[in-house]
């Protein structure tokens, strides 16, 4: 008798257990474009590559199997935030299309590094299509709500809706606040953390959208205004009510631990303040369940 299959992919949620990750390691990213990428500081490639390691290890010991993406991308620091060029659904990824001109060439990367790791490419965007990651949550599994914005726009949402028939995709316009050069991702304003459960900033969310977590009954644990430019927002869940979160939010971790979420942390003043890229960015989750 055939031992079973081990199951590499799957799980169109946020929340569930956090069995399997892609990162890219800062030695398969290239640093030099750093401010043309809009990076705040050039980052210290010591610090870099000692943050990254730590933060491997926190998914690891949050039960993930951590797989590396290292087709090298020498000229794209932005690359190390890998949950924006593909989205991982049951059937397969979906590798997307940024509409941050830079970053198009992590289509192809990602690619190869997503079959790599045993993910078949169930989609790819093509011209004019263009879908960033980051905004795109599951709400849960027949459901994807996508943020349209400087970076996504309706060509990548039909794509998305007919690359997923059996799911609702439901679009939110984004609001423009800094402008086209300083993106708002979907993911900026909101994070699930349980099917129940999302922490997010309430002042930029869209009215539809607040409307949408009402009807479903998802409670939400708001982010000070203090806090929403340190990424206060992007927090990532390892797990039902478990999450992973940068340092130095202390009221929005407290808020969390008043609503039963265990918050682990990480330094990560060189990996995602430097490039605004929080644990969500850094992560691109293959199979959870």
């Amino acid at each position: 008798m055939s031992a079973p299959a081990i199951r590499l992919f799957g799980g169109q949620t946020m929340t569930q257990t956090l069995r399997r990750v892609l990162v890219r390691p800062p030695r398969a990213a290239g640093f030099r474009a750093w401010r043309e990428f809009g990076w705040r500081a050039r980052p210290d490639a010591a610090k870099l590559a000692e943050e990254h390691e730590a933060f491997c290890e926190a998914l690891r010991v949050g039960g993930a199997e951590v797989v590396l993406a290292e087709t090298k991308l020498e000229d794209d620091p932005d690359s190390i935030y890998v949950f924006d060029p593909a989205i991982v659904a049951d059937r397969g990824a979906i590798v997307l299309r940024s509409g941050k001109e830079g970053r198009l060439v992590e289509s192809a990367a990602i690619a190869t590094d997503l079959e790599r790791a045993g993910v078949p490419i169930a989609a790819r965007l093509v011209e004019p299509q263009l879908v960033d990651g980051g905004d795109t949550i599951w709400l849960d599994e027949d459901t994807l709500i996508v943020g349209r914005g400087y970076r996504t726009n309706d060509d990548g949402i039909h794509a998305l809706q007919a690359a997923l028939p059996e799911v609702a995709v439901l679009a939110f316009d984004l609001p423009h606040l800094h402008g086209s050069q300083v993106v708002l991702h979907l993911l900026s304003l909101l994070s699930p953390l349980d099917e129940d459960l999302a922490v997010g900033y309430l002042p930029l969310m869209p009215v539809r959208l607040v409307q949408l977590l009402r009807e479903l009954d998802i409670q939400l644990v708001e982010v000070p205004d203090n806090e929403f430019e340190t990424m206060g927002p992007n927090v990532l869940a390892l797990g039902p009510r478990v999450a992973l979160a940068l340092e130095g939010n202390d009221e929005t971790r407290r808020r969390l631990e008043r609503a039963g979420v265990a918050v682990g942390v990480y330094r990560g003043d060189e990996i995602s303040r430097k490039g605004d890229g929080g644990p969500t960015c850094l992560t691109r989750p293959l199979l959870r369940g």
